[in-house]
C-alpha cells in the first residue's frame, strides 16, 4: 500500500507551489482542472479529468514506470467539477456518483507499492463549530466518512510574515496531524520533496534517506513559529529565539538563556516600586540632612531645593495578574487589587452593583469592568436590561392600593340639571305674580320642561 499524505489549506497559501522542488523523473501530477503551475518545471501531468476510472489508471501506470510521488492536485475539484456538470439533475443518484467517484482515488492507494507516495491537496472549509477541515460538497462524505481518518499524515499549509509553511501538529480548531517524532518542528517549509524523504525515512520504506542526512534536512525545513493555543493565538514573546552555545563564564552566565526575559509578577512589581520610593525618600532626607549642617530648623527654600536634587525612581507599571496569581492570591488571603478595562467591539449592556444602575455602552466605548479588585461593570443580556429596567421603574412610581383612587374627576358643584314638574318648584319658593309656572294647569298627556328662572 502507498503512503498516503493530505495537503490542505486556502488558494494561495502554497499547496502547488511544494512541488516547486521535486523530481520531475519521479514525479507525476494529476491536475482535475488543467491550470499552469505557479513555478517552472515539466511533470508528467493528467490534465482536466475528474472521473475516478481514468484517474485510477493514470495512478497505476505511473508508479509501474517509476514514479515514486504521485499528486492529486485541487482534490475538491473532483467533486465541484461533476456537480456543476450535473446540477440541473435532481434526486440523490447523482450524490452517491460524487462520493463513490472521490473514494475510490483514494482506495487505489491500497494497489499501489509501499514506496510510493501519494499527496491529495485541497482547499478547506470552516465549520459551524469552528473547526477548519477539508472542502467537501452534500452531507455524504462528512457524515458516512470522515476523510481525514483515511490518512495518518494530515498537514495543512500557512503564510506567516511572508513565509510559507506547511504546519505539523493540531492547533484545536483544525484536522491537523501527523506521526509522534516524524517532523522536527510544529512549522515546517511548506517543501513536498522535503516531506516525502521525511515519510520514507520514518517508515523505512523503498529507497529512503539516513537519519544523518535527514537531519541536516531537518535543520534546514524546521521553523521557529510557536504553536497557537485552541484561539489561534500564538504565545506571548513570538518566535523562539535559539541561544548560543557558548559555555558561561560568571555566576549570572550560568542561568539557561531562553532568549526571552522572564515575566514579573504583579506583586513583585509592585514591591520593586514599594522599594524604589522608600530608597528615594531616604536618600531626600539625607540631602536635607546635608543641607541643614546641624540646625534644628532651615528655610523651606533651602529644603525643597535639597529634595529636588535627589532623582525621582522610575517605576514599573505593574502587569495584570495572571488566572494563577489571581487564585494563589485568593488562597493567601491577600487583596487583590488587579483592574481590567475593554474596548467594545460591539453594543453592549451593563449592570452597575454600586448604584444599582443598568446602563448601555456602544461600539469603540472603553469601559472599566474591574477597579482595584472591585467589580463595577457587570455585563449582561439585552433581556436582563430590559427586566432591570422595568424593575427600576416600578420602584420610583410605586402602584397605588386603589386602581381607581385618582383615576376619575369629582363631579362640579352647583352644576344646572334638568327637572321633572314634581321637582319644579320647591316646596318653600316665593313666586311673584309675574313668575311663569313650571307647568301648565291642563295636563296633555306630556310633561312641559321649561327652564327654572332665578
Amino acid at each position: 500500500m502507498a503512503q498516503m499524505l493530505l495537503i490542505m489549506g486556502e488558494s494561495g497559501t502554497g499547496k502547488s507551489t511544494s512541488m516547486r522542488n521535486c523530481d520531475p523523473a519521479t514525479t507525476a501530477v494529476v491536475n482535475p482542472v488543467g491550470k499552469p503551475l505557479p513555478f517552472k518545471g515539466k511533470f508528467t501531468m493528467l490534465n482536466s479529468e475528474v472521473e475516478s476510472r481514468k484517474i485510477c489508471k493514470f495512478m497505476k501506470e505511473q508508479a509501474a514506470a517509476g514514479k515514486k510521488l504521485l499528486v492529486v492536485d485541487d482534490f475538491q475539484y473532483i467533486l465541484s467539477v461533476p456537480y456543476m456538470n450535473r446540477i440541473k439533475e435532481n434526486g440523490w443518484d447523482k450524490w452517491n456518483d460524487f462520493g463513490a467517484n472521490y473514494f475510490e482515488i483514494i482506495e487505489v492507494c491500497k494497489e499501489l507499492p509501499d514506496d510510493v507516495v501519494v499527496a491529495y491537496m485541497t482547499h478547506t472549509e470552516t465549520l459551524e463549530n469552528g473547526v477548519t477541515t477539508i472542502k467537501l460538497i452534500g452531507k455524504l462524505l462528512r457524515e458516512k466518512i470522515t476523510i481525514e481518518g483515511l490518512f495518518t499524515i494530515v498537514l495543512r499549509t500557512g503564510v506567516n510574515e511572508g513565509k510559507y509553511y506547511f504546519y505539523t501538529q493540531n492547533s484545536g480548531k483544525d484536522t491537523v496531524k501527523s506521526p509522534m517524532g516524524m517532523f522536527p518542528a510544529y512549522a515546517i517549509d511548506n517543501d513536498l520533496n522535503y516531506v516525502a524523504d521525511k515519510i520514507r525515512n520514518f517508515y523505512e520504506v523503498g529507497e529512503y534517506k539516513t537519519d544523518a542526512e535527514m537531519g541536516q534536512a531537518d535543520a534546514q525545513a524546521a521553523s521557529d513559529l510557536e504553536k497557537p493555543d485552541a484561539n489561534g493565538r500564538r504565545a506571548r514573546g513570538g518566535k523562539k529565539t535559539t541561544s548560543t552555545a557558548t559555555p558561561p563564564t560568571t555566576t549570572e552566565d550560568a542561568a539557561p538563556k531562553t532568549g526571552r526575559t522572564a515575566r514579573k509578577t504583579h506583586d513583585e512589581v509592585v514591591a520593586e516600586n514599594n522599594q524604589k520610593m522608600a530608597d528615594y525618600m531616604a536618600e531626600r532626607d539625607k540631602a536635607i540632612d546635608a543641607v541643614a549642617d546641624g540646625r534644628e530648623e532651615i528655610p523651606f527654600d533651602e529644603a525643597c531645593a535639597a529634595a529636588d536634587s535627589v532623582p525621582q525612581p522610575e517605576l514599573e507599571t505593574p502587569p495584570r495578574r495572571t488566572c494563577k496569581e489571581r487564585k494563589a492570591a485568593e488562597q493567601d488571603g491577600t487583596t487583590n487589587t488587579d483592574s481590567e478595562s475593554v474596548v467594545l467591539d460591539a453594543d453592549t449592556y451593563f449592570y452597575v452593583p454600586a448604584d444599582d444602575n443598568y446602563v448601555m455602552k456602544h461600539k469603540g466605548d472603553k469601559v472599566d469592568l474591574i477597579v482595584d479588585g472591585v467589580e463595577v461593570m457587570k455585563v449582561i443580556s439585552k433581556e436582563e436590561f430590559g427586566e432591570g429596567v422595568k424593575r427600576l421603574a416600578q420602584a420610583d412610581n410605586p402602584k397605588p392600593e386603589n386602581p381607581i383612587d385618582g383615576a376619575m374627576n369629582p363631579p362640579e358643584k352647583g352644576r344646572r340639571t334638568r327637572r321633572s314638574a314634581a321637582q319644579a318648584q320647591p316646596d318653600n319658593a316665593d313666586t311673584t305674580a309675574d313668575e311663569t309656572p313650571a307647568v301648565d294647569k291642563q295636563p296633555t298627556g306630556r310633561t312641559r320642561r321649561v327652564r327654572k328662572t332665578r
